[in-house]
C-alpha cells in the first residue's frame, strides 16, 4: 500500500480520503467484461478511462512490449486493477469504481467497442465492506 500511495497519493486522498480504509477488505475477484465498460473512477480522473478506451491498442502497446502481447494473446491484463465497492464511498452508490487501473480498464473498454479480443472475466483487487 505504501508504493501504491507514493505514486497515486495526490488523487488517491482527494477521491478517497472519507472513505474509512480501515473497514475495507480486499479480495482478488473475478468480473465480467461487460461490468467494466459503464464502471467510474474518482472525480479528479473523470473521463480518464474514455481517453485511453480511444486508442487500445496504443495505450496497451505503449506499455512493456509483453503488456501488448498478453492483451492479443489472452484478452486481459498482466496485473489486476484495484477496484473499490461505490457504497463504500457514498452509501446510496452501488457497484464497483476503479481507483487504480485506468489505462487497464480503458484498453479493455476500447478493445470491446473495436471488437478486437476480450477474455470474458478479468481478475480484479476489489475492496468491500
Amino acid at each position: 500500500m505504501r508504493d501504491f500511495l507514493y505514486e497515486h497519493g495526490d488523487y488517491f486522498v482527494d477521491d478517497y480520503g472519507d472513505a474509512e480504509l480501515c473497514d475495507v477488505t480486499w479480495k482478488l475477484e473475478t468480473i465480467p467484461a461487460a461490468d467494466f465498460h459503464t464502471m467510474p473512477t474518482g472525480q479528479s480522473e473523470a473521463g480518464l478511462i474514455e481517453h485511453f478506451a480511444e486508442n487500445p491498442v496504443y495505450w496497451a502497446a505503449r506499455k512493456l512490449p509483453e503488456v501488448g502481447r498478453h492483451w492479443e494473446e489472452h484478452g486481459t491484463w498482466l496485473r489486476p486493477p484495484i477496484l473499490i465497492d461505490r457504497h463504500l464511498l457514498e452509501p446510496s452508490n452501488s457497484g464497483l469504481q476503479v481507483v487504480e487501473g485506468r489505462t487497464r480498464v480503458g484498453v479493455l473498454c476500447g478493445r470491446r467497442r473495436e471488437g478486437l479480443y476480450v477474455a470474458p472475466h478479468h481478475r480484479a483487487w476489489v475492496g468491500r465492506p
